[in-house]
């Protein structure tokens, strides 16, 4: 963390970039840490260039930064394993990069990178670096609230293995910057009717294999058909998430040029799944892709081999 803190005071123009369908811990952790560098460095540039995530927009919109402001820049990209998933691969163009990250370090992309797997959220990582060195960084309440939502969207609200005491005593601590729980809350809770009418279908049409690995198949005929965003789609992965006799479920969501999967678990580590197919994550929430719908029941195969394992060794 030292080096890190040497290079942001050694630059005067700091991008931050996150990956592509931005979640809140991305999200969060792009504006927890442009808010602090604000208050903390007011003489200097900071950018936040990305796509927009509409769930958390609340917290800040990210925009394409101009070609000019690289050349001389500090590039800092959080919550990216893999350089190739950047939304903005400009980084490459600034003078020195940092990753800062807490998935399992399967890449490494930029000049140096602090990556602790531990962690549940990135931005519980900047936390801490920023309680850290307390004396330099101050941490507002728009960088508070940021940083919350980033912890508590990665962390499924506590409810993940990966939630520690450390985790608890982190968010206790933004806390104490004026966070506002219930604007945040209300702000994740709400959905749109289209949104609530896609859950309904979801519920309503949710496949299981033999042994009890659950998914959903989202193709934009579907996504076009209830009108909602591609990210309202996604996030409809946690709509079968309560069930009993499936401890792995996964959503595969159709996009333009490839089929995305978005896999959860309650049980079996799926990171090694999600590698085979392109992918990895976290052994409880990864991310993997099929080249097309002929891929799909070699996955569902997979799978379902996965979870009969699990169910017997707990047998």
């Amino acid at each position: 963390m030292e080096n890190i803190l040497k290079k942001i005071k050694e630059y005067n123009r700091i991008i931050i970039f996150g990956h592509e369908r931005p979640d809140g811990d991305c999200i969060g952790s792009q504006y927890g840490l442009y808010y602090v560098l604000k208050e903390s460095f007011p003489e200097k540039e900071v950018y936040v260039s990305g796509e927009v995530s509409e769930y958390v927009s609340f917290i800040g919109r990210p925009t394409m930064v101009d070609d000019s402001l690289f050349k001389g820049a500090l590039a800092i990209c959080v919550d990216c394993a893999n350089g190739e998933r950047l939304s903005d691969k400009r980084f490459k163009n600034c003078d020195y990069s940092i990753k800062i990250d807490h998935h399992i370090n399967v890449d490494s992309f930029c000049d140096y990178e602090y990556v602790d797997s531990k962690a549940p959220a990135c931005a519980q990582i900047l936390t801490e670096f920023f309680l850290k060195f307390n004396d330099v960084f101050k941490i507002t309440k728009e960088a508070a609230e940021a940083l919350y939502v980033g912890i508590v969207t990665d962390t499924g609200r506590f409810k993940y293995d990966s939630t520690s005491p450390v985790t608890h005593r982190v968010a206790a601590s933004l806390l104490e910057y004026g966070v506002n729980i219930g604007k945040i809350d209300n702000n994740l809770s709400i959905e749109t009717i289209d949104a609530l009418r896609l859950r309904g279908y979801c519920l309503n049409t949710f496949k299981t294999t033999e042994n009890g690995f659950a998914y959903l198949i989202m193709t934009r005929d579907i996504i076009n058909k209830f009108g909602v965003s591609d990210e309202d789609a996604a996030n409809q992965v946690n709509a079968i998430s309560t069930i009993n006799e499936c401890p792995v479920w996964a959503m595969f969501i159709e996009y333009p040029d490839q089929i995305r999967v978005r896999l959860r678990s309650r049980g079996p580590k799926v990171n090694i799944l999600a590698e085979k197919y392109e992918g990895g994550g976290h052994e409880k929430a990864s991310g993997a892709k099929l080249q097309s719908w002929d891929k799909l029941d070699e996955f569902l195969l997979d799978a379902d081999r996965l979870v009969k394992e699990y169910k017997n060794e707990k047998m």
